[in-house]
């Protein structure tokens, strides 16, 4: 067994496998590659059997979406290093060489994310995960090389290995021991933002999240779910999931309502762009968030949350009023 596995979760990726999974086996001699197959019912298991019969296939019974998924899957691991990826994700020589050094140098930083750039525009940070993650103090995520949808050009800006708040899902490396102390991902979550909601409560222990930037990843976003009405529906019900199991409790009601209401307006914006249907996805958020907050509340009695989780008050207010585009902007105003 090697320090790292390196964990790829499908569900009929058999494009992206063909297309990716060579660079992520030729260039990761130092880890385990391992696919959790997430009840695919295209021929991606048996193409992965044929072609690659020495790697791990972990076979599940049914899609358990991300969160599930992986819970299930890294149950059967021992690495004491796990690295997650989309199988739409290209990786480079010696990628994983920085990230594991900087694991064995540092003891308190759970979580390690590489660059993200786009696989499509190389010069590019890419929307899910770019340089690293942070939040707001209502909820709103944002990362260094990319604010909402303005997404800059990677010149090196930001390649000083930084402590962030989140990192994507889309790679990122954790510690075998943090992720099931932390309880794995929360399954509720299905997809999309069980990851920052995982380096939420890591941030409330006190562990530590960076990235590091002399390491380059190139993923092709939203290859493994394009964008939909369930997409939006996912971010924002699991976005507040997230405020509702990790803010401080003094805040939690005056952030809620700010929050709903600002969703409101979102989901007016896409009724005034004739995109109905994605304004009755955040209704539909909604709703579920209103049957679940119980259950929210329950599996995080007792938890630590800290107050000082969020980098800016609100990055709607920056972006839309101020029109700051430039996360180095960003910081230098607040």
């Amino acid at each position: 067994m090697k320090s790292v596995a390196v964990v790829l979760l499908n569900y009929n990726g058999l494009h992206w496998l063909k297309k990716f999974l060579g660079y992520i086996v030729e260039n990761s001699p130092e880890a385990d590659v391992v696919l959790i197959d997430n009840f695919s019912k295209d021929e991606s298991v048996a193409w992965f059997k044929s072609q690659y019969p020495q790697l791990q296939c972990i076979e599940l019974e049914e899609n358990l979406g991300y969160a599930g998924g992986y819970n299930a899957g890294l149950k059967h691991l021992k690495n004491p290093y796990y690295a997650l990826l989309n199988t739409d994700l290209r990786v480079t020589k010696n990628w994983l060489t920085p990230l594991l050094k900087e694991f064995e140098s540092q003891d308190n930083t759970a979580i390690l994310q590489p660059h993200i750039l786009n696989q499509n525009k190389t010069s590019h940070f890419e929307y899910a995960g770019a340089a690293g993650g942070y939040l707001d103090r209502f909820g709103f995520p944002f990362c260094r090389g990319r604010i909402l949808n303005t997404i800059e050009e990677d010149h090196g800006q930001y390649d000083q290995t930084q402590d962030i708040f989140w990192a994507s899902g889309a790679c990122f490396l954790i510690r075998n021991d943090v992720f099931w102390k932390l309880g794995g991902f929360d399954a509720a979550f299905f997809a999309h933002q069980e990851e920052i909601d995982l380096c939420w409560r890591a941030f409330n222990l006190g562990y530590q999240v960076k990235a590091i930037g002399t390491v380059k990843v190139y993923h092709v976003g939203g290859g493994t779910l394009a964008p939909s009405s369930m997409k939006v529906y996912l971010n924002h019900r699991n976005s507040l999931f997230m405020l509702v199991k990790n803010l401080p409790k003094q805040d939690q009601f005056y952030i809620l309502f700010i929050r709903l209401f600002l969703d409101g307006l979102i989901g007016l914006s896409y009724l005034l762009r004739l995109k109905p249907i994605y304004t009755w996805a955040i209704i539909r958020a909604h709703i579920s968030f209103y049957n679940s907050i119980k259950s929210m509340k329950e599996k995080s009695k007792g938890s630590p949350r800290k107050s000082h989780y969020f980098l800016i008050k609100s990055i709607l207010f920056q972006y839309l009023i101020k029109r700051v585009l430039i996360f180095s902007r960003l910081y230098k105003k607040n």
